[in-house]
């Protein structure tokens, strides 16, 4: 019965009306993207004020839209005129099919505007044409508006009404594509994917970086990275999503060489940090994204996270900085990443025994006055690779 899917977005409707239409416009952009992209028909999706619709009465549509950016949640619902005849009238042959003998309902009723039925009232005559429908068939009806057995939604617009029984969670968030462009380090881990969804999450486009470590990492390290970005494409529905795949393992020998080895996973990061800044530049993006969570590996220490920033004033963003490892896994696997990020590889070959843990906020900017650090990442930037990952 159902021909249409209300698209219901949250933080959109606190903007300014111009920053609004935006979002909205771009919002509709990927549902359309999304729809297309999980092979789902519909005839149009198109905006009225406060929500979205798409006319459609394939049944993944709903589930399909829930998983764009921006969407709080949606509904598969039959639309018929805004009259409550009309909407008494389906609210009864959908509770003739819905609701069995000795189960009870409540109506969930709702109006935008202030002309017309009340709410309540709304509910009230739905509710009388489901009871006659069911005592008609022989059932015993019962109301129970606290918690019941089957719920039956109207909500009454201006021109339409539309009915619905199921209400879909969405993933929430901005809109793809309404808050610039960002560079996510890459390593294909189980951090760092779930750190680039949740800022596309907020809206933020995502380009990889990987920094390669071969020879002191396998190749398989760099399929899985590119792997994750395949499953990250599919939240991307709308646009290809460009990859950077940078050579780094030429610096890591440099700092074994030159360096204290127990500081090499530190001016490892540090160095990718420049990398990325210079790329950053090249793309006209507005930060760099790690998958960094405080206190999770050695890096990570407050410490060595200063360290590895001092002097440097490189935009950095944290998005799992205070999250657990079971809070990331559980993102990951919501995304569709973790069965990936697992995968074995042989882990990089340049990490020493013991690294350091507390390091000196300037310790790093010493470490690279033994080098010729500009030039390595010159280096390291100009023989990177790019490609794009799309639906093909």
């Amino acid at each position: 019965m159902y021909d249409v899917v209300i698209v219901r977005y949250g933080e959109l409707a606190l903007k300014s009306p111009g920053v609004r239409n935006l979002y909205e416009r771009v919002l509709v952009r990927n549902l359309e993207a999304m729809l297309k992209q999980e092979d789902v028909s519909f005839s149009r999706v198109y905006r009225e004020w406060g929500r979205i619709f798409i006319e459609s009465d394939d049944p993944g549509a709903a589930k399909a839209a829930a998983d764009v950016f921006g969407v709080v949640s949606t509904s598969s619902a039959v639309k018929v005129e805004a009259d409550i005849d009309a909407a008494a009238k389906v609210c009864a042959d959908i509770g003739a099919d819905l609701i069995k003998d000795g189960e009870s309902f409540g109506i969930r009723a709702r109006r935008s505007g202030k002309e017309g039925l009340s709410s309540t009232d709304i509910g009230r005559l739905c509710g009388d044409a489901v009871w006659a429908r069911l005592e008609s068939l022989g059932r015993t009806p019962k109301v129970d508006l606290s918690d019941p057995d089957r719920e039956i939604f109207v909500e009454m617009r201006q021109n339409k009404a539309y009915v619905f029984t199921d209400i879909v969670k969405g993933v929430g968030g901005l809109p793809l594509g309404t808050q610039g462009k960002m560079i996510v380090l890459m390593s294909g881990g189980i951090d760092s994917p779930v750190a680039a969804w949740l800022m596309m999450r907020r809206g933020v486009k995502i380009i990889p970086v990987y920094a390669n470590n071969k020879p002191f990492a396998e190749d398989s390290a760099l399929e899985r990275a590119i792997k994750c970005v395949e499953v990250l494409k599919r939240w991307s529905p709308a646009d290809d999503i460009k990859m950077y795949d940078v050579p780094h393992g030429k610096n890591l020998d440099t700092f074994i060489n030159n360096c204290n080895e127990k500081n090499t996973c530190l001016l490892c990061k540090r160095t990718m940090y420049r990398m990325a800044y210079e790329i950053m530049k090249k793309e006209g993006a507005d930060g760099i994204v790690t998958g960094s969570s405080i206190g999770q590996v050695a890096s990570q220490t407050a410490a060595n996270m200063h360290a590895e920033i001092y002097g440097l004033g490189i935009p950095l963003y944290h998005p799992l900085i205070g999250l657990d490892k079971t809070e990331i896994i559980d993102l990951a696997r919501r995304i569709g990443t973790y069965d990936i990020s697992i995968m074995p590889t042989s882990g990089c070959g340049a990490v020493p025994a013991r690294p350091e843990i507390n390091a000196a906020f300037d310790l790093m900017v010493r470490e690279e006055e033994k080098l010729n650090i500009e030039e390595m990442v010159e280096d390291s930037v100009t023989n990177a690779r790019s490609f794009f990952i799309g639906n093909e």
